[in-house]
């Protein structure tokens, strides 16, 4: 008989973007593992990203309960003047105002609502699924965050019912780099990070996605914080006799905020433009995502936007067969204070495409560990024009060889079944 697993989330199909993508796919697998899961999300969420394309990964006849969430962001955006998804994160130069009510709702969103504008779902969610938990018993419970009011959720369900429970952490909760992009107070900082502590040290289990998340956590909980990274589907790719385009494409899948953005980058693709007439005409840039416009306006001035083509978002399976069409996959790690752990999910899906990967970021993270390790690709430091500019040049070179020095390595720890079968010793553990 099959243990049965609820996975709070905020994110489900058809929501799309990274956010959906973990526990979609950790759905996808925990039967073959002896676990059923049964999934608990908001019936009208906030999100701008729809692909309807991910519904195929839901199990079938999988136990989906989803419940009205009231969320203040419509009344933000309308007091702001912000149309809905308007620019790319906390640090986009599109769409900002420094108008008083501008002002003041950025305010209430960083002081008022804590953690999230989610928490007005806590109370009724817990008052639903105590009910309803008493006539549908679990064995486990999951709640991944952020947002991490679901993690309040599962918190008072811990507390009021004793159920075992699982803390999965995509990111981090006051380390995250937009924390440095809001108002917040010392006072509501202190309360963030004292119901941090508290998740983190009441749940039975807590998982996170990288090395620099798992030694920042084992501050407050010495043991019992486990590493489960991101990876990939490999049913998404069963194609892969897809080849690459001849020209030096050079893409990057997801979206770019100011913070993410590279101006090095542009600048010695500039350079080598206008020096090397080969390069020039071989060169193509792809930014497949929502791209912010402080990117766009210095993609213009260093006179590369006929060179490159703004897709915008696209759902997954188109995004796989655009990896597997590029010579050169991007990835541009946000510079702050937290980039050395940052190690998203869509990383592991450049590694499944088999295509040599150029990342700009800490040469001493985890990305550049998870690079060296799979021989997969190089790290250039965001900050030295030199070392982007060498490595530009390298990967040039190594594009006009064929990319001899890529060795098809085993990646296969990092399949999402092969991550479900560590989930499932944590769930098993508990």
């Amino acid at each position: 008989m099959q243990k049965r697993v609820l996975i709070v989330t905020y994110y489900w199909p058809p929501s799309g973007g990274s956010g959906v993508q973990r526990w979609l796919k950790f759905a996808k697998y925990l039967r073959s593992f002896g676990w059923e899961p049964v999934i608990y999300t908001p019936k009208n969420p906030d999100v701008s990203l729809i692909d309807k394309t991910l519904a195929g990964d839901i199990p079938p006849d999988i136990t989906i309960i989803k419940r009205k969430i009231f969320e203040p962001y419509s009344l933000f955006r309308l007091v702001a003047g912000q149309k809905k998804g308007m620019g790319v994160g906390f640090a986009s130069a599109e769409g900002k105002k420094d108008g008083f009510f501008s002002k003041l709702s950025l305010w209430i969103r960083a002081n008022l609502f804590i953690p999230d504008a989610r928490m007005f779902w806590v109370k009724p969610s817990v008052r639903f699924l105590a009910k309803h938990l008493k006539s549908n018993p679990v064995d486990a419970i999951i709640s991944t965050g952020p947002p991490h009011s679901m993690h309040l959720i599962a918190l008072k369900l811990k507390q009021r019912m004793g159920i075992k429970w699982l803390a999965d952490f995509r990111d981090p909760w006051t380390s995250i780099d937009y924390m440095a992009d809001l108002p917040i107070t010392k006072r509501s900082f202190k309360k963030h990070k004292r119901l941090e502590n508290k998740v983190i040290t009441i749940a039975d289990e807590v998982v996170v996605v990288s090395s620099q998340m798992k030694a920042e956590f084992e501050q407050n909980r010495p043991q019992g914080v486990s590493l489960i990274t991101n990876g990939f589907d490999h049913t998404d790719f069963a194609s892969l006799a897809i080849s690459p385009k001849p020209e030096f494409t050079i893409t990057h899948l997801g979206s770019i905020p100011a913070n993410r953005n590279s101006e090095h980058l542009w600048d010695a693709l500039s350079r080598m433009v206008t020096t090397n007439t080969l390069f020039a005409s071989k060169l193509k840039i792809q930014l497949v995502g929502n791209v912010d416009k402080l990117v766009a306006d210095q993609i213009e001035h260093y006179g590369l936007t006929s060179y490159c083509t703004f897709t915008g978002y696209v759902n997954h399976s188109k995004s796989i067969e655009i990896m597997q069409r590029s010579q050169v996959l991007l990835l541009l790690i946000n510079q702050s204070a937290n980039a050395k752990g940052i190690l998203t999910g869509k990383v592991f899906e450049y590694l499944a495409a088999r295509r040599p990967i150029l990342a700009i970021g800490p040469t001493d993270g985890d990305v550049s560990s998870l690079l060296a390790q799979t021989k997969a690709g190089i790290t250039a430091n965001f900050s030295s024009f030199k070392d982007i500019e060498e490595k530009i040049k390298w990967m040039w070179d190594e594009y006009q060889d064929g990319f001899p020095f890529y060795d098809k390595v085993d990646v296969s720890e990092y399949s999402r079944k092969n991550l479900t079968g560590k989930l499932v010793e944590k769930l098993n553990r508990m």
